[in-house]
């Protein structure tokens, strides 16, 4: 292995301690670096990493932007021990971020969802997607969180969920609504009475007692949104992650209309949430129509009271 292998080896094992998964650096950097090594380059410069960043000819320039900044992570770390190492600018390759705008499901549409479960082909993928859905919808938390959930995180005594595979290495603990407590206390009593041989310590699991796998359940869920007539719907059809946006609008929506001061409030629903601030939160909160009306409303209230 070269020293420039063994620098990347060093920075992922770092930068993954840290908590970060860097799935994309791990797949792309030990090309870059072998790029480096075929051209007899000891240090990154800007030259070559523009060349590689640009190697897919007619890529979308939005790719190549992401190719450099994988680069630019790896630069960084290297600048700081050999300083001949080049960081290249991101003003090479700017990069546009586009935000797909959520679909914003309505109560009708999470009861449709749930409703289309009955459709499964048996009673218990029934019962575990009924309740994984209903849960991810009245807490906002991340799918893979929900499917990483093991049996002695599910507090029903205390009303709580411990979360410990969060982003980041996060942990956290979520309150629960008492009826959101029954109705997993009941899938619980439900799958010890059916899964005789579970394999797993997890919470929800597939009829063959296993871990529930994350690209079944998106799959799974595709054919609830066709089967609950979601499929077609504007601006897009929906997916699983937009019922966390769907949690952080409605829940800023209530507040609003509560009157209540939002502001003070965002980094409780951010520690809610599993962000790493409120900076995270506002990137859930498209500004729906509804979102905005509930807005307005209070301005206007606030704006008589000063009058």
């Amino acid at each position: 292995m070269t020293k420039l292998g063994k620098a990347l080896v060093d920075y992922l094992r770092v930068r993954r301690a840290l908590g970060f998964k860097l799935k994309q650096a791990g797949e792309l950097l030990p090309d870059f670096v072998r790029f480096l090594d075929h051209r007899g380059l000891a240090h990154v410069t800007t030259t070559a990493a523009l060349a590689w960043a640009t190697l897919p000819r007619g890529a979308d320039a939005n790719w190549w932007s992401k190719r450099l900044v994988q680069v630019r992570g790896l630069a960084k770390y290297l600048h700081t021990l050999d300083p001949r190492n080049e960081v290249p600018s991101l003003d090479h390759l700017p990069h546009r971020r586009i935000r797909t705008t959520p679909y914003v499901y309505s109560a009708a549409d999470v009861t449709a969802l749930l409703v289309a479960t009955d459709t499964l082909r048996t009673p218990f993928r029934t019962a575990t997607y009924k309740t994984l859905l209903g849960l991810i919808a009245v807490t906002g938390m991340r799918v893979g969180e929900a499917i990483a959930l093991d049996d002695g995180d599910v507090d029903c005594t205390r009303g709580v969920l411990v979360i410990r595979k969060g982003k980041f290495g996060k942990s956290r603990e979520v309150p629960l609504h008492p009826s959101t407590v029954r109705a997993i206390a009941g899938y619980r009593q439900y799958r010890d009475g059916l899964v005789r041989r579970r394999r797993t310590k997890s919470f929800f699991v597939a009829s063959v007692g296993t871990r529930l796998f994350y690209q079944n359940v998106h799959d799974t869920f595709l054919k609830l949104v066709y089967a609950a007539g979601l499929g077609e719907r504007r601006p897009r059809r929906p997916t699983i992650q937009d019922l966390r946006h769907t949690f952080a609008i409605r829940t800023v929506i209530g507040w609003h209309r509560e009157q209540v001061d939002v502001e003070s409030r965002l980094p409780l629903l951010s520690t809610y949430l599993g962000h790493i601030g409120p900076s995270s939160t506002y990137w859930y909160l498209t500004a729906v129509p509804e979102l905005l009306e509930a807005a307005t409303v209070r301005l206007e209230r606030h704006t008589q009271v000063k009058s």
